[in-house]
């Protein structure tokens, strides 16, 4: 693989990142919700789930979502099942009441965060699918191994996507901060959260293998 392909591969990577799309809403949700800190472990857990669909997509794993309705549906579901679990959790949870500072996740709780967000991006079988529809296009047989191109491939992904995702963390967690500071500030930015699951929780219910 050469070196002007890799840069292409950049550039398209990049652009697609700057839009954002489910893990970069969950995470912003997070950080919405609990502050800069717990924002940028969600960051590391999404990283992490990424990180196994690659490897999925680099031995072939994920092709199975592709020919499989099976597979694809029961990951699907349990993926939407969760992340709507969260939302309605954090809808129908009772507000603390200190409502003058961004509620922040505990130090003991950051690692449930963490947890939390890779299987949130392990269950959304919509990454294993792009990554197969998306890095095909820049990978040749005749440059050598498809399974370690494959892994070059995801690992530059995934390096701009936590770059990227890292930003929108901080910046959700800055305009939270700015908007927060009493009790109607706090229940709507409860619901604003709550509702940003569910709506990613719909998204991944309605995904298909044709609709990436």
């Amino acid at each position: 693989m050469d070196f002007s392909t890799i840069w292409l591969f950049v550039i398209a990577a990049a652009t697609v990142l700057i839009i954002p799309g489910p893990a970069v809403l969950y995470i912003m949700a997070r950080s919405i919700e609990q502050g800069k800190k717990a924002g940028l472990v969600s960051v590391l857990g999404v990283s992490l789930g990424g990180s196994v669909h690659v490897l999925a997509g680099a031995i072939g794993v994920s092709a199975i979502l592709m020919t499989s309705e099976t597979a694809f549906s029961i990951v699907k579901y349990l993926g939407a099942a969760y992340l709507i679990y969260l939302g309605c959790k954090t809808l129908f949870s009772r507000p603390d009441k200190t409502t003058s500072e961004i509620p922040k996740a505990p130090s003991q709780k950051l690692l449930k965060i963490f947890y939390q967000s890779a299987l949130v991006e392990i269950m959304n079988p919509k990454t294993a699918l792009y990554f197969l529809a998306f890095f095909p296009q820049f990978i040749s047989p005749s440059a050598g191994s498809v399974p370690v191109q494959f892994l070059l491939l995801g690992t530059i992904f995934l390096v701009l996507a936590f770059i990227c995702d890292g930003l929108y963390a901080v910046l959700a967690a800055s305009i939270s901060k700015r908007i927060l500071g009493s009790k109607v500030s706090s229940k709507l930015q409860s619901r604003i959260t709550s509702y940003l699951y569910i709506v990613l929780g719909v998204i991944c219910a309605f995904a298909s293998p044709s609709k990436i």
